[in-house]
């Protein structure tokens, strides 16, 4: 039999409302017909406990925080980049505060792994200022994380271009995760409209996040938005815009697109032509970059009338939306892009040695058991 308990009526329906489902939508995921049990739930906060126990589970949330006698108030950790002149952006959803907590877990590890290695703080965290050239910043970055633009426009995908871009830029120091889900969690997708990416900035071990639910080569602008982030000690979550009023998203948003395009490279290769749509995608093919960032360039180059940009910018943006990301196949290669392979080196070196306990590794890297640790370990090349 069942323990029954009660619990606050405005605590439940904060449970349900913090992931967007109605009493009818609720109920259906839970295997009933009608909302009428999930609404008498809502009047008295009568309940059993198995029936608490697959309420937390349906709308993620701590099974703790549906004891307390009001709701809590869903506040983002960090900086909050997104908002767009005097609107700021919708209450964070339970996958994207997850997404951040994970990722401060695995900061917080590696930041101490690296203490007890006695490593120096990376120099060019913090280091750049909103008021510096973007021009100068985004050269340094691609000096940093070896980003050459040449050697780019010679690999013959997007997808072979961002790998590089990454090794890159965990050579550096940065640790690169990639995910389009809320951990190992299919169902859980992450929601390219909420947010693209986030920075966490440390003068040891910074972390950008890149929400791979987005295109590819989406994804490219958004690490180095990120990135750039980074110089300026800026931790937060960012929705890169063309219209941001927010002066640290404009510089960020300026650095990226010269790390992707450098100014006078773009300018060179710019032809007027009838047809545009297909020059902007020549073009991104070639830089191995966004559509929207070429249509960026060519605005900002006077290539553009402003109308002319607005209509194609929308175009792409909808087209790019539409676009499934995210990383399939083997799941070890998988799970090495999603923690990222310098992170996931660590943790798998430091437990089969002894320092790191299997518990917190498993946890750490979100996997079941050691043999799938073990089996990380051999697609990371640490163990043959």
């Amino acid at each position: 039999m069942s323990i029954a308990v009660a619990v606050q009526p405005q605590v439940l329906r904060w449970a349900r409302e913090r992931v967007s489902l109605a009493p009818a939508e609720l109920a259906a995921q839970l295997g009933w017909k009608t909302a009428q049990r999930i609404e008498r739930w809502e009047e008295t906060g009568d309940l059993t406990m198995a029936h608490l126990e697959r309420l937390a589970q349906k709308t993620h949330t701590p099974i703790g925080y549906l004891f307390l006698p009001d709701p809590p108030t869903d506040n983002l950790p960090i900086a909050d980049f997104r908002t767009v002149a005097s609107q700021g952006a919708e209450k964070p959803s339970p996958d994207l505060l997850t997404t951040i907590y994970t990722c401060q877990q695995r900061q917080d590890w590696f930041r101490e792994h690296l203490a007890r290695q006695d490593e120096e703080p990376l120099p060019w965290v913090g280091r750049t200022r909103t008021t510096d050239d973007p021009v100068a910043v985004a050269a340094e970055i691609r000096t940093v994380i070896g980003f050459d633009f040449a050697a780019r426009a010679a690999l013959p995908t997007w997808a072979e271009a961002l790998r590089a871009m990454v090794t890159g830029c965990e050579e550096a120091g940065i640790m690169v995760m990639r995910n389009g889900v809320v951990g190992n969690n299919t169902h859980r997708k992450l929601n390219v409209q909420e947010f693209r990416g986030f920075a966490l900035s440390d003068p040891y071990a910074p972390l950008v996040f890149v929400n791979a639910a987005d295109a590819q080569a989406a994804q490219m602008f958004t690490l180095a938005h990120e990135v750039a982030h980074l110089w300026l000690g800026a931790t937060g979550v960012s929705e890169w815009r063309s219209q941001t009023t927010r002066e640290t998203e404009r510089f960020c948003n300026a650095v990226a697109a010269e790390v992707l395009v450098p100014t006078e490279a773009f300018i060179a290769a710019w032809s007027d032509s009838a047809d545009t749509t297909g020059l902007v995608n020549r073009l991104a093919r070639q830089f191995k970059t966004s559509s929207l960032v070429i249509l960026i360039r060519a605005k900002e180059a006077g290539r553009l009338s402003e109308t002319e940009f607005e209509g194609l910018y929308a175009q792409e943006l909808s087209r790019i939306n539409a676009v499934k990301g995210g990383s399939g196949g083997d799941f070890y290669r998988t799970q090495g892009s999603r923690l990222g392979k310098r992170f996931a080196r660590a943790v798998t070196v430091s437990t089969l040695e002894g320092e790191t306990s299997y518990t917190e590794a498993l946890e750490l890297l979100g996997l079941k058991n050691s043999e799938h640790l073990n089996k990380l370990a051999a697609s990371l090349g640490v163990v043959p």
